[in-house]
């Protein structure tokens, strides 16, 4: 994977997340990359909010995530939240950085998920709950 296919599978990750959990969009926030292959590691610094990528280490960066880089690929492009959360949950990718910063991620992608997890249950309950009269469909 050269660095030019990195850095737009970093894009992708990074627009897909948003979209499904837009209350993260307008953070400020510097992210270091590491992605590791087989012999090789690259760095890469994200800048939110206007996802800027630059292949670079800084180890200045308020956020540090690291993971496979064979892993990443299939992440960027397919993932869902729940999937990146479970991704952290058992160790495939890691996050370190301030304790505050971390748990505001945490805490808004939960309420997100609880959120969601309502409307799904609202939606089922419409299509298949009572009808107009408050008795099951029969």
């Amino acid at each position: 994977m050269t660095s030019t296919d990195a850095k737009a599978l970093i894009e992708t990750a990074v627009r897909r997340f948003g979209e499904e959990v837009p209350a993260l969009a307008p953070i400020k926030l510097t992210v270091d990359i590491e992605l590791r292959g087989r012999g090789d590691v690259q760095h890469f610094l994200l800048v939110l909010p206007e996802v800027t990528i630059t292949k670079e280490h800084d180890p200045s960066a308020r956020v540090h995530l690291s993971m496979r880089r064979e892993f990443f690929n299939i992440m960027a492009t397919e993932a869902h939240v729940v999937d990146w959360v479970e991704a952290f949950t058992y160790g495939k990718a890691q996050a370190s950085g301030p304790t505050q910063i971390l748990q505001l991620i945490r805490n808004v992608v939960e309420k997100h998920e609880e959120r969601a997890h309502l409307r799904r249950s609202r939606t089922s309950r419409r299509v298949g709950g009572a009808g107009a009269d408050g008795d099951a469909d029969e």
